[in-house]
């Protein structure tokens, strides 16, 4: 008897907890989980699972700077694709990266994921912030 009132009381306290979250604490959770998803099915195979590249071949998406630096032309190269120069972690890469067929929503949700991910910390990316910045796609 005494172990179900604890274990209610635990389960309570729980629940308690996670209504507690702020909308904006379950609006990252939500684009974060599904923006991990998105890079594991269309990203991971050539950034790694680490966002670490691959050599001087693909660029890392562990350098906060040119994250932060270009967030407003992130969602551009990932649905139209980059090609030509650029640098990042202080080393210069010179290839293409294919365009995409994913939505405004998933492109939110996976720069949410890489922007908080491997060492980056950052906010999260809105469907209609990216769906902004692609309307401003040279």
């Amino acid at each position: 008897m005494k172990l179900k009132i604890v274990i209610g009381l635990l389960l309570s306290g729980l629940v308690l907890i996670i209504s507690c979250q702020s909308e904006d604490d379950l609006e990252f959770t939500r684009y974060y989980s599904n923006g991990m998803m998105v890079y594991q099915s269309k990203c991971q195979n050539c950034h790694g699972a680490k966002g670490e590249g691959l050599q001087s071949l693909i660029p890392p998406l562990t350098d906060s700077a040119y994250l932060k630096t270009s967030k407003s032309t992130l969602a551009c190269g990932i649905k139209y694709g980059l090609k030509g120069k650029i640098n990042i972690a202080q080393k210069q890469f010179e290839g293409q990266m294919p365009a995409t067929d994913v939505t405004a929503v998933e492109i939110a949700e996976v720069l949410t994921y890489v922007t908080n991910s491997f060492g980056n910390k950052m906010s999260v990316f809105t469907a209609q912030q990216v769906s902004n910045d692609l309307a401003k796609c040279r």
